[in-house]
């Protein structure tokens, strides 16, 4: 069993080093999403879902995923793939304290570069500014980017066998986490835009490469 213990507020503040653009994910997003965890080899999948997952099932998680009710984050590299994602699932269920589920996954070729833990902040921040305090993560003991995570955030970790949990208390939500939370999404907002432009610039660039390349050709073909 991992549990967490009470954390400062301090303890949530981001991490040093470039600002990382993390944009929340809506139904526009699926087929990015889908393609990002899809291509997890079948360990990660492992890790991530805590079962081989087929591809039926990634598709199945996919379908469910619920964005009125949750939050979903993507960090996208310049060519608008998602290198990484987490999943913040949100019970506010009648009658009992708001609580939260985390998941995270990395594209193997971007880790290493913190993404994990700044999907995490992320999240916290989300979730105080919903007013739910408990955040639940559910991890296997050998996924060992998790549980540091976990550490960093204050944790006071226990194992039982080969699964791992951990219940985290989080601080209220007050100006500066909304405050984060808002330039935060507008950071990534415009990072995303910016994205956008150059990709379609470069397309552009591409298909005028193409046409000149075609009349050249067909020009070379009509002087023989």
């Amino acid at each position: 069993m991992l549990r967490f213990t009470g954390a400062s507020q301090e303890q949530f503040h981001k991490t040093d080093g470039v600002l990382i653009p993390i944009a929340p994910l809506g139904i526009e997003h699926v087929a990015q999403i889908l393609a990002h965890l899809l291509a997890l080899s079948e360990h990660d999948r492992y890790l991530r879902f805590g079962y081989t997952a087929t591809d039926d099932h990634i598709q199945r998680y996919v379908a469910g995923l619920n964005f009125d009710r949750d939050e979903i984050y993507g960090i996208f590299n310049s060519n608008l793939e998602i290198i990484a994602m987490a999943h913040l699932a949100l019970i506010k269920d009648p009658g009992r304290e708001f609580s939260s589920e985390f998941g995270v996954s990395v594209s193997a070729y971007a880790r290493g570069r913190g993404y994990g833990a700044r999907l995490f902040e992320r999240a916290v921040i989300h979730a105080r500014n919903e007013k739910v305090y408990q955040m639940y993560i559910h991890a296997l003991s050998e996924n060992a980017p998790m549980i540091r995570i976990a550490r960093k955030g204050g944790a006071k970790i226990e194992r039982d066998g080969s699964e791992t949990e951990a219940f985290l208390s989080l601080p209220k939500r007050d100006l500066d986490s909304r405050v984060t939370e808002f330039v935060a999404d507008q950071y990534a907002k415009t990072n995303y835009s910016i994205k956008e432009d150059a990709k379609r610039f470069w397309s552009f660039l591409a298909k005028v490469k193409e046409i000149r390349d075609g009349v050249r050709d067909a020009r070379h073909q009509a002087a023989e």
